[in-house]
Order: structure tokens, then sequence, then C-alpha cells
């Protein structure tokens, strides 16, 4: 097989990014906007040892779930909403498959992955929008999305995931900047001042965080962007100013600067208040994360009796969704204004049996563990993309809690970390909860239990 080579293929699956997958003389090939079922012309675009990729030419067998005429115009350029082309319901069953296809692959004990859990209404989910700026063919700012797999900045109109305030917030803050000629950072030159521009909204409270990410302490009629910020949308009730000067992917850097307001914003989950400011994590989408957290806390069987343990527990969410149903609650988080905004949080929320520690899971827990003298009932763990460390999972396996409620972001590593605990632990279930529609990511939730 060779680049520039055309052929007609079955699309036989659909791969972990959604892709379709075709084979061609049993030699794989990965198939971006193609669908399990479908009968597509192709060109090959690159070549591997072992797989290539194609690029639709002409769809000759169209899937019933494909969607015709897709309601964004830049999906295709940014690689965000990689599924916008399939019915949303169908998204669900990929995720589900995916999923259940590295259960099978790699646990010994073959489980049935449960169907994932949408969304009534998947559109505009998104609490955290993060806008990239920068410059279109006649030098004015602009913001959009990074196209995929590159870091040039597409002008978007609307987007279909994000809150529509945000949008709104972040146009006047762009529109602002090129009428008084505020300079866009240049990654190329390190130069420049306006590189991202951050909206925050609490869902349920309406509160609106803005947050304006620059490259030196100091922002050209500041004094006025903020007033009229604030009188075009009365439900900010804070900017801050993020100091960013270093050349990063990394999008805030460690300096707030508060120019209005107390420097965060609240929101509900359930009956719970959060505190949030610019550093700390909170969950993308607060309607799935209330069903998420209603699933742990019934799969979890607490008796009031337990001691849990909380890692990667950000600004405490979860711990706090479970406090009034265990003895006690220890929470480890690396981000230390994380820490500061769940213990704020448990203030907030009348709970006294819950204490947070500052540190790197890895190092921290045996630690921790010796000092407090704790015997962990239940275990939770929220960790990144990169799934559970070695150290971790053997600290946990010694620990040997009689519950480890896992949630992930990516079932690759969620998977590979369960394989690494069903020798002392028995996995019965993992739930899909589709947090980000019209995106290949999947968030699941697996309680197992000490054999």
């Amino acid at each position: 097989m060779e680049k520039n080579e055309e052929y007609i293929v079955d699309i036989i699956d659909n791969g972990y990014d959604g892709e379709g997958i075709a084979k061609i003389d049993n030699f794989t090939v990965f198939i971006p906007g193609a669908i399990k079922g479908e009968t597509v012309k192709i060109l090959i675009v690159k070549v591997t040892t072992s797989y290539a990729f194609g690029k639709i030419q002409e769809i000759i067998k169209e899937a019933d779930s494909r969607v015709m005429n897709i309601d964004c115009d830049t999906y295709k350029r940014c690689g965000g909403c990689n599924l916008r082309h399939i019915k949303y319901n169908e998204t669900l069953k990929i995720k589900k498959e995916i999923v259940q296809n590295l259960v099978d692959k790699n646990l010994k004990t073959k489980i049935e992955v449960k169907n994932t859990i949408g969304m009534e209404n998947p559109y505009h989910y998104r609490n955290k929008a993060q806008y990239p700026v920068g410059l279109n063919k006649n030098g004015e700012p602009i913001i959009g999305v990074f196209a995929n797999r590159t870091h040039n900045v597409i002008e978007s109109n609307e987007c279909k995931i994000q809150n529509e305030e945000s949008e709104k917030i972040a146009k006047y803050i762009c529109e602002f900047a090129k009428k008084n000629k505020i300079s866009v950072y240049d990654e190329k030159t390190g130069k420049g001042l306006l590189r991202h521009i951050v909206i925050k909204v609490g869902e349920k409270t309406n509160e609106i965080m803005c947050i304006l990410v620059i490259n030196e302490k100091s922002i050209l009629c500041e004094k006025q962007l903020v007033k009229e910020l604030i009188a075009n949308f009365p439900n900010i009730k804070t900017i801050v100013k993020n100091v960013n000067t270093q050349n990063t992917n990394v999008i805030l850097g460690k300096e707030n600067i508060i120019i209005y307001g107390s420097g965060y914003i609240y929101d509900k989950l359930g009956d719970y208040t959060f505190k949030i400011s610019p550093l700390s994590f909170y969950q993308i989408n607060p309607t799935q994360t209330e069903k998420l957290y209603n699933i742990a806390l019934e799969k979890a069987e607490l008796t009031g009796k337990e001691i849990l343990l909380d890692l990667y527990c950000g600004i405490g969410t979860i711990g706090i969704f479970m406090a009034k149903k265990v003895k006690q609650v220890y929470g480890i988080e690396i981000v230390e204004d994380a820490i500061c905004d769940a213990e704020e949080n448990c203030k907030l929320n009348g709970i006294t049996n819950a204490k947070y520690y500052a540190g790197d899971t890895e190092k921290l827990l045996e630690k921790l563990v010796e000092k407090e003298k704790i015997e962990p009932d239940v275990i939770v763990v929220d960790p990144p993309r990169k799934g559970l460390d070695k150290t971790t999972v053997q600290n946990i396996k010694k620990l040997k809690p009689k519950k480890i409620i896992y949630i992930s972001c990516n079932p690759a590593t969620l998977v590979r970390d369960l394989s690494y605990l069903e020798e002392i632990y028995e996995v019965k279930e993992i739930q899909p909860v589709d947090m980000f529609p019209f995106t290949s990511h999947i968030e699941c939730i697996t309680v197992i239990h000490l054999k």
C-alpha cells in the first residue's frame, strides 16, 4: 500500500477516537469521519509499517446513523466534536463498544459494559470555555479554536457545546482588543499581550468568572474593559488577569491578579455549594457530574462507618458528596489552590469530617497513611488521563480497602489499572457516562470489591 492510492472499502468498526476502521488485505486503515457499516471510496494519506490513514473521497453506502446537515461549520477542522456527523444516540452505543472492546482485550474478568448514560439536551453543556486569541488575514484579533493538531486559530461563530453567554463575553473582549489596539500573543516570537480568554460559569448560580491570560502584568485600557464588561454582562462576578509569560502549551500561568470582584465564583452540585477559583479543577459538565456522583454514592453502599480516601480530589466535590454517608474523609490533591477551595467548600456545606492535603498522590499517600494511621474502607480515585501511577496502585494494594470507586476520563488507562487490581479485586460492572457529547471522550465509573 502506498500514499495517494485509492480504494473502495467497507467500514467494519469504529476506533477509539470515533474514526472508521477498514481492512485492505488484512492491513488496518483508519478513516476519520467514516461510520461502521458504510462503504466508502478513500485516498490513502499516510502509511506506516503496521497501519495506514485514509481520507473519504466519496460515501458509496451511507450509514443510517449519519447526519448529513451538520450544525457546525468548523467541526472538521477543529477536531473537538469529532462525532458530530453521527446521530447522538448512536454515539452513546459507539462509546459503550469502545469500552467493551478494551475490557474484552485486557481483563480476565469478562463483564458486559453497561449502556452509556447520555444527556437529554447535549448542547451548550460546557461550563468552562478556553478561547485562544489569534489574528485573521487582516491582522485583526479573532477568537476561536485551534485547528486539529496545530496551533492555528480557526475563527468560530458559534460552538454548539460551549455556554452561549461565554461566547458573547469572549467576542466582546476580542472586539475591545481590536478597537483599542491590544496586541495578540505570537507563539513564534513570544511577543504580544493577549493569549487566551477563559470563561467559567456556575450552571446553577449563573455566576461568571472571566480570566484574561496575558503575557505581562498590565492591560491597555484595563479599567475601561472592566467597566464595559460588568455593564454589559451583569452575571460577571469576578475578572482576573492570569499572567503566563512561558512559551508553553499550558494555558494558565501560576500568577492571578484580581481586577474585579472576589477572584472566585460559586456553583451547586446536588445539595452542595462549591467555590471555584481560576486554577481549580471543576467538572466541565455539571448536569452529567450529578448523575455520575449519584451513581458512585449508590454503588458504594455506604453505611456511615467508613473511612474514605479521596485521591486526586480537586476542590473536594465527590468527597463532600459522600461525607455525610461516611465517618471520615481524607483528600489528596496536587494543586494547592484546589485544596484551599476544598477546605472552604467544607465550611460552606457544614462538613466537619473531611481533611485535605496538598501534594502528589504518588509521593504523599504512603506518608499520609502512616502519619494519620488511616485504614481506609473505601478509596475514591479520579486521576488525570494517564491514570494511576504504579506506586499508587501498589499502595492501594497494600491498603486493601473493601471498595474502590474509580472515576475515569480515559477508558484505556482505566482498564489497564483494573487489570493490575483484578488479582485481589472483583470488577462487577463499568458504567460509561457521556460527559462530553459529540466528542470521543468517555467518562466511566466502576466500583470494585475486595475478593
